[in-house]
């Protein structure tokens, strides 16, 4: 059922931007050149590459050719925005946890593979593993100095900062589906993911008052799935009530938290509230 209904919904919303692609191909065009926004684009090639772990079961060949598509447009899309970032000159107030995404996007390439049962591709995993825990830590670093240092981010961006602990939960993911195990590294990383966790945790409770409901909300749904996700795979290696304890609180906030956002959401459209929303 909750397949079903990711699919259906990215499907929807797949629709939704072809026609504003078709309708206004030139905010559709400003929107890639915004240093901030532009990023966002890569969330569509990220669900690209994670549908097919739930598509698979009903279609293989289906799975297979949404990944090939997400995973070639995955990389293509992340050379250009680390391209653009090293050919012109960026202001740390861009430097927001939106520039995330794209390192999380080529984390993501390998997850489905077990799925689709295609040839070994240990070469692709590699690549994807490695260029995403390379940049994760000098963007991590480059985002954790502008909230210290400079002007509070503004209010409406502020429930994107649950977003800096994605590289860390799917790196996690990424590494034990390219290694086969979990190792010193890999348990180093779940007790990592755990810490920033933590502190951002606290973003939820404030969400509510640093700035009205916005679609902006919704960042903080995937960081804290991809958590739960890896909390789990952890909890396999090393079954015990505190790391099981641990995998199923992760599970309960971020399925409570999902849920909200979508009703939240859902009531801001019957109420006419859309353009609110979105700005």
């Amino acid at each position: 059922m909750i397949a079903a209904i990711a699919v259906v919904s990215f499907v929807t919303l797949f629709v939704a931007y072809g026609v504003k692609v078709s309708g206004a191909p030139d905010r559709v065009w400003t929107e890639f050149h915004h240093p901030i926004a532009g990023n966002l684009l890569g969330t569509a090639l990220v669900s690209a590459l994670l549908l097919p772990i739930v598509i698979a079961p009903w279609s293989l060949l289906s799975a297979r050719i949404l990944w090939y598509i997400g995973a070639s447009g995955m990389i293509v899309f992340a050379w250009i925005i680390v391209s653009r970032w090293m050919s012109d000159r960026q202001q740390v107030a861009h430097a927001t946890p939106a520039w995330i995404v794209p390192v999380v996007g080529l984390l993501d390439v390998p997850l489905a593979l077990p799925s689709l049962d295609l040839p070994p591709m240990p070469e692709l995993m590699m690549f994807s593993l490695a260029v995403g825990l390379f940049f994760a830590i000098p963007l991590f670093t480059l985002i954790f100095a502008r909230i210290l240092f400079e002007e509070p981010l503004p209010a409406n961006l502020r429930p994107t900062l649950l977003i800096l602990v994605a590289p860390i939960s799917v790196g996690f993911s990424t590494y034990v589906v390219t290694i086969g195990h979990v190792d010193l590294f890999a348990e180093a990383l779940y007790l990592l993911m755990l810490f920033v966790l933590s502190v951002l945790m606290g973003r939820l409770r404030q969400l509510p008052e640093c700035c009205p409901f916005r679609i902006s909300w919704w960042a903080v749904s995937f960081p804290l799935a991809a958590s739960a996700i890896a909390a789990f795979k952890f909890e396999v290696f090393d079954p015990n009530w505190f790391t099981r304890g641990v995998a199923w609180l992760l599970l309960l906030i971020a399925s409570l938290t999902i849920a909200g956002l979508l009703v939240r959401t859902l009531l801001g459209v019957f109420r006419g509230e859309l353009k609110t929303l979105s700005s």
